[in-house]
């Protein structure tokens, strides 16, 4: 993806997220020379991968598959200084954008429409050689239990949510207008707890040609 792309998704999410009155903790908009500045005392931002989270998936096309990601807090299994157990995002996916099959070893999550379009979601479950199963699916949705079939498409109207359990597949896309989605989840680590399904990329390349707006989650310089 190019610097001016990100730069330019980062600005329309803003324009999305006030008008639909969700608003983004302070961090969220230091540029890199403050960022540069920052000592220890933020080193939970850091460590845990909190802020901007920009994907194409190595597609090349970020409108056809792509997702924006805010993560807003989040715990870190793998470095006992953080004891929180849970993890906290918002997404923002268009009109037929696609986050590719995936699950999670490790990590339940609910996702919640938030506000404007269907939140549209395909699930299966997964086999022990972690390829997709053909036999029905469990769904538990805001307090309803019940069973579809493999490869069925979930749809959740603004308001609406879905529990995602570990080894589920699931791959969502926006119908109608765009959607704001909801990810309350246990700890989340984007580097080793998804599995795709084909493989895909979890973050872009970079051609750098502009300066950055405001910085990746993976890109914070180190506290001095």
């Amino acid at each position: 993806m190019k610097r001016s792309e990100i730069n330019k998704l980062m600005r329309e999410a803003v324009e999305f997220l006030n008008e639909m009155n969700f608003k983004l903790p302070p961090f969220a908009f230091w540029s890199p020379e403050e960022w540069a500045a920052k000592g220890h005392e933020f080193d939970e931002i850091r460590d845990n991968m909190l802020g901007w989270d920009i994907t194409d998936f190595g597609s090349g096309d970020f409108n056809h598959t792509g997702l924006f990601l805010f993560t807003l807090r989040n715990g870190n299994s793998a470095n006992g200084k953080y004891t929180k157990p849970y993890a906290e995002k918002l997404l923002i996916t268009d009109v037929g954008q696609i986050t590719p099959c995936h699950f999670h070893w490790s990590k339940m999550e609910d996702i919640i429409n938030r506000g404007g379009g269907d939140l549209v979601i395909e699930v299966y479950n997964s086999k022990k050689d972690e390829s997709l199963d053909d036999t029905d699916v469990v769904i538990n949705s805001d307090g309803r239990v019940y069973t579809v079939p493999a490869g069925s498409l979930v749809r959740l109207k603004p308001g609406e949510s879905i529990s995602i359990q570990q080894g589920m597949y699931h791959k969502f896309w926006g119908e109608g207008s765009k959607v704001l989605v909801g990810e309350v989840s246990m700890v989340n680590d984007d580097t080793a707890d998804n599995r795709f399904n084909p493989p895909v990329g979890r973050f872009p390349e970079i051609e750098e040609d502009e300066k950055p707006l405001y910085l990746l989650c993976n890109e914070y310089p180190k506290a001095k």
